[in-house]
């Protein structure tokens, strides 16, 4: 059977509460959440960032939040913690706080709206790590080998 993306994020947010920019604020800094950034480096350099939100990319998110698991972070330390994730727009975290659930971290959810969100909420941003620097030295393309007599 073939799901499309579209069914798959019905599915991930069905039943499940997404806080706003100011809920999800409060349920960091008040109630002990933990709000949980997914970006990429890349991208929080161009979006910028929240200070203070836990950094785990995506490729590694269920590894380090596993409270079983051997790679997990201090933090990971029990099912009952509040996760609220955040990526760009609220799409990938969506996706990412239903394979959490799946690990028995149920109380995992994600920022409605994303990063993109929170920061036009008037919410405390910074900017995000620098990317590599370009080289400004112009790079020459190879020569191309020389043929031989066929």
């Amino acid at each position: 059977m073939v799901t499309t993306v579209e069914e798959l994020l019905t599915r991930a947010r069905a039943g499940v509460h997404r806080p706003g920019p100011a809920e999800a604020y409060r349920a960091w800094r008040q109630d002990g959440a933990l709000l949980v950034d997914i970006r990429p480096a890349a991208q929080r350099g161009v979006e910028g960032q929240i200070p203070g939100a836990l950094v785990i990319e995506r490729n590694v998110l269920e590894w380090r939040l596993d409270p079983a698991g051997s790679h997990r972070i201090p933090q990971a330390s029990g099912y009952e913690l509040p996760i609220v994730l955040v990526c760009s727009e609220g799409y990938a975290s969506s996706l990412a706080a239903a394979s959490l659930r799946e690990l028995g971290l149920y109380r995992t959810t994600d920022l409605d709206g994303g990063f993109l969100a929170w920061s036009a909420a008037g919410l405390p941003t910074e900017p995000g790590p620098a990317g590599p620097r370009r080289s400004t030295v112009p790079v020459s393309p190879p020569s191309p080998p020389a043929l031989g007599p066929y």
